[in-house]
């Protein structure tokens, strides 16, 4: 950092900061100094006084006695005795000396000081330092004497003694300047460690630290930055860490996916091997005998129904299939095919409110879902003896909320528990336990059945 010469004065917001202290000591000096100017301004106004008031006592004395000798001269001549006596005298010592004659003309006057000649103090500073005084007046045969009490030499005498006392007050302020300029400048030297080590650690370089000064404040700001710097570290390795546990899980769970996915597909060649050709086989076989005793009503409806068994059995494969070899379509797109094929079979009214967030949903949440809704509407068909279906599907920050609602017989008709009837109840209540959900049934007094499903919303369902 390139620092300004001693004796710039930079503008205070630019100045650094042993710059502005040493303005600031510069001025308190230049404040004292002034003070102790104006002491000796009294003081020197108080000297002129007294100087110029000795000297104008004195001449007085003087006089006296010149007019006391000259009184013994004949009158004829005393008066051009007076005359030469003032002219020899000349000038008298801080006074102006005139003489009068008796009709009022001026005769004599002294002649202006030799003293610092043509060189005259500043008005200003001769109004701070004199002080009137009076003139005084001697008589004698009609010749009138006047001391007029004159201060300007004092004053000039003054004047050149300030000049010099504020050329060395200047230079005293300067070197004080510089010199606390100076000395706050090595003192505060280490500051410049610590701004770079700032910058450093503010561009990434965590382990910067700073050595351990003389200066006790010094020390204390390295040991809290340096303590600062190794808990920031810290957590940065933390972070790191994070990162790198978060990226292997990532790494594992996408390989798990795979793996699933593979065991899936595994499964479903089995399936289309093994189950689909065996149950192909047998409608093929149920529809042959229904086709030969089309005459032998008993044989010809038990062909029918195996025909028809045999075929909800090949769609429920190819269902699964194609869950298993491809990813599920979306929930409501799902829940919709259902709902229609649903209506098409039981002709029973179902009215539908679907709300599922945005995103696709973790396939076993979304099986579960379904699986909800189709035992609720199976349970419907063989028990509810309904007209009317109410089903609310809903999903918010908080929960998914399944709830299926009819206008049948009320209590007695919920979910069997005897084998063949799907999931059951009990199958229903482990589904949604597994989910973490509760699930409800009741009868509302008007009749009818009421069941809900609560899943709590889990972030690791949700495919994002």
């Amino acid at each position: 950092m390139t620092m300004p010469g001693p004796f710039s004065l930079p503008s205070p917001g630019q100045a650094g900061l042993h710059t502005r202290v040493g303005l600031v000591l510069s001025a308190l000096a230049a404040s004292l100094l002034l003070v102790l100017g104006g002491l000796w301004l009294h003081a020197t106004r108080n000297a002129v006084h007294e100087e110029v008031e000795a000297a104008t006592r004195v001449s007085e004395q003087w006089l006296r006695v010149v007019i006391g000798e000259l009184q013994a001269l004949p009158p004829d001549v005393r008066g051009e005795r007076l005359l030469a006596v003032a002219t020899g005298i000349g000038r008298v010592r801080a006074n102006v000396l005139t003489v009068h004659d008796a009709g009022g003309q001026l005769r004599h006057v002294s002649p202006p000081s030799p003293y610092k000649a043509g060189r005259e103090a500043p008005g200003w500073f001769a109004d701070l330092l004199s002080s009137p005084l009076p003139p005084r007046h001697l008589s004698m045969d009609g010749y009138r004497l006047s001391l007029l009490p004159d201060s300007s030499r004092a004053v000039l005498d003054a004047w050149d003694e300030l000049q010099g006392m504020a050329g060395w007050a200047l230079l005293a302020l300067l070197a004080l300047f510089a010199g606390v300029r100076q000395a706050l400048g090595r003192a505060l030297r280490p500051l410049d460690q610590v701004m770079q080590a700032l910058d450093r650690t503010g561009r990434g370089r965590f382990d910067t630290r700073l050595p351990q000064f003389a200066s006790p404040e010094l020390g204390r700001l390295a040991r809290a930055f340096n303590g600062m710097a190794d808990r920031l570290k810290a957590a940065v390795d933390d972070n790191v860490r994070l990162e790198t546990a978060r990226e292997v899980a990532e790494q594992m769970q996408a390989r798990v996916e795979l793996e699933r996915r593979a065991e899936r597909e595994s499964i479903a060649r089995e399936l289309h091997d093994e189950l689909a050709q065996g149950i192909t086989a047998v409608r093929a076989l149920g529809g042959a005998i229904a086709q030969r005793t089309a005459e032998q009503p008993a044989l010809h409806g038990h062909a029918q129904s195996i025909v028809a068994v045999t075929g909800e059995m090949q769609n429920g494969v190819r269902r699964i299939l194609h869950r298993l070899r491809s990813k599920p379509d979306d929930l409501s797109v799902r829940l919709a095919q259902y709902i229609e094929a649903w209506r098409g079979q039981h002709g029973i009214a179902l009215d539908s409110r679907i709300s599922l967030p945005d995103g696709a949903i973790d396939d076993e949440l979304a099986q579960g879902v379904l699986r909800i809704v189709q035992e609720g509407l199976t349970n419907v068909v063989r028990h509810a003896r309904a007209s009317r279906v109410e089903l609310t599907v809903l999903a918010n920050d908080a929960e998914w909320r399944v709830r299926l609602a009819d206008n049948g017989c009320g209590a007695g008709q919920g979910p069997s528990e005897q084998g063949g009837c799907g999931l059951g109840l009990r199958g229903m209540r482990e589904r949604v336990a597994l989910l973490g959900g509760h699930l409800e049934f009741t009868s509302p007094a008007g009749g009818g059945f009421v069941f809900e499903a609560r899943l709590p919303v889990d972030a690791r369902r949700v495919v994002s």
